[in-house]
């Protein structure tokens, strides 16, 4: 449980990164296939859109993960579709994905198309008060859609490099249901209990 939680922190940081950075919140609805790398591994799936919101499923060791990020409330709700259980954060600059302090650089680079998509690269050097560094390469439709990014985050020692790449990208409404909490699903996740009203796994409050 512990690798998921991971996992979502460090993708809802980055797309928050690359959002803040890039462009201005895409006004239109769509949706699309998704590929995103870390040096841990690789995961695929669909990503769905709406302004103020977005819904994005991946597989990872043949499990099914949901996020639902909800920035018109400020709240992520990761889903555990097996078990009908949902797990409820706050987004916040402690985790990475309130970029509203960090010092950012914007450069314009080119046009270029990319998996049959015309966009606009630009160089992005994102700095955080507390030394937290992001910088790379970001590219977006007119549209203001992130289709693609090749990054490297540092923070102190460590060193994370990602890639995000859309494909498939199709512009049109979605369904409002895709970025609810589905009926039916129980607040919390096997193994973990409640905290000052965040659930974390069993032993993670020493």
């Amino acid at each position: 449980m512990l690798s998921r939680l991971k996992i979502v922190s460090l993708l809802a940081g980055l797309l928050f990164a690359a959002g803040a950075a890039a462009w201005q919140p895409p006004q239109v609805e769509y949706t699309a296939d998704s590929y995103f790398e870390t040096a841990q591994g690789v995961m695929q799936g669909k990503v769905y859109y709406s302004p103020g919101k977005e819904r994005r499923e991946y597989t990872q060791s043949g499990e099914k993960m949901i996020m639902i990020l909800r920035h018109d409330k400020k709240r992520i709700w990761m889903l555990m579709p097996e078990e009908k259980m949902y797990m409820d954060t706050q987004m916040t600059e402690e985790r990475g994905d309130d970029l509203s302090t960090w010092e950012i650089q914007q450069t314009l680079v080119g046009e270029e198309t990319v998996n049959g998509v015309s966009t606009t690269k630009y160089k992005i050097i994102m700095v955080s008060p507390k030394g937290k560094k992001m910088g790379g390469f970001f590219w977006t439709t007119p549209e203001d859609i992130l289709v693609k990014m090749d990054a490297i985050a540092v923070d102190k020692d460590s060193k994370e490099r990602m890639k995000i790449e859309l494909t498939n990208l199709q512009i049109g409404a979605q369904e409002a249901s895709l970025f609810e909490v589905p009926a039916g699903y129980s607040a919390g996740m096997p193994g973990m209990i409640g905290i000052g009203g965040l659930n974390l796994p069993a032993g993670a409050e020493k």
